[in-house]
């Protein structure tokens, strides 16, 4: 009976050392990409819905840097590291060479990137599907379009933007083959992201020909696109984050990419003690991809398109539907 009580008592004392280890060498941090953190986009959601929600509840502040430039976006990386913030969030495809010579001068610190895979032992790569969420997107657009003809606006030109373009496409031609998908890409470079005149005159250019639903996956550069559809009475669809707010009545939906629940969980598997590295794929499954539907769109889809997007969504989750992966051979395959 002694040498169980003495047992018990040993785990008990090793438990409460591995929490309170845990709770010391936790200390959350986020490295945003080059835009705005305020962006109403992709790194507003990873702060909104990620950094500050799991803030608010746990009462422990998490460190958010925002790089100014592509050299102190390499440098704030390691500058968190060396002062012991441990996990670290990575946002953006653009952190991946720098995250992986970090990783592995700290091994102890445990990494998390979004939109990347950098494969080593104290990484998760947070990885999504977002042709999934693009196919939906694309199917809605096919059914609101009366021209028959709509359209996608990227931003960098880069095999992750094809991906939401190709999906788009598949999701529009899976309600009609006869769709016609016009597609454009801002720029081959960062400023790609936040260049909504660009956006602007892209929509302006797709509206004139023919375009009455127009797809943005471009960060802030979607902006002017939203607001050139409100301008021509056309529609537009958002990504990453709900925007529907932006302008109600003029955006049908958001291809909504839940970043920030993945943040979120991030840091809530980090505290708890159970981080695990490898690639984390979220998509309509693993609720990492979505429409939106709400207050701001609600009177622009019909119960019979509702219906219908439920019914293509069911089938997704099912593996009924097939959608191909752009950046599985960098073609449009379908």
């Amino acid at each position: 009976m002694e040498k169980m009580m003495t047992r018990i008592a040993m785990v008990v004392s090793l438990t409460l050392y591995s929490f309170i280890s845990n709770a010391a060498n936790f200390k959350p941090a986020v490295a945003y990409d080059l835009a705005d953190i305020f962006d109403k986009s992709f790194n507003q959601a990873v702060y909104e819905d990620g950094a500050m929600q799991f803030s608010k509840e746990s009462n422990i502040k998490v460190r958010n840097f925002r790089p100014t430039s592509k050299i102190n976006h390499e440098q704030g990386l390691e500058r968190l590291a060396e002062r012991g913030y441990s996990p670290i969030i990575a946002v953006g495809f653009m952190y991946t060479n720098t995250l992986e010579k970090t990783a592995k001068k700290y091994p102890q610190t445990q990494f998390v990137i979004i939109d990347s895979v950098v494969d080593l032992p104290n990484v998760k790569s947070l990885i999504f599907k977002e042709q999934e969420g693009s196919f939906l997107a694309g199917a809605l657009a096919a059914m609101k379009s009366k021209n028959k003809i709509i359209g996608f606006v990227g931003g960098m030109d880069i095999p992750l933007i094809h991906k939401f373009a190709c999906g788009y496409e598949q999701g529009a031609k899976y309600i009609n083959k006869k769709t016609q998908v016009l597609q454009d890409m801002t720029g081959w470079t960062t400023a790609a992201w936040s260049n909504p005149v660009r956006g602007s005159e892209l929509a302006q250019s797709q509206f004139a020909k023919g375009a009455d639903v127009i797809f943005a996956a471009a960060g802030s550069t979607g902006l002017g696109v939203y607001q050139a559809a409100e301008d021509a009475g056309k529609y537009a669809i958002g990504v990453d984050s709900n925007q529907n707010y932006l302008h109600p009545g003029v955006m049908l939906t958001s291809m909504v990419k839940l970043v920030g629940v993945a943040t979120y969980e991030a840091f809530k598997s980090a505290e708890a003690g159970t981080f695990t590295a490898g690639i984390d794929l979220r998509g309509l499954k693993e609720n990492g991809v979505d429409w939106a539907l709400d207050e701001y769109n609600r009177a622009l889809i019909t119960p019979k398109m509702e219906a219908k997007m439920n019914n293509i969504k069911a089938k997704i989750i099912a593996g009924k539907i097939t959608i191909h992966d752009y950046t599985t051979n960098n073609q449009c395959d379908y």
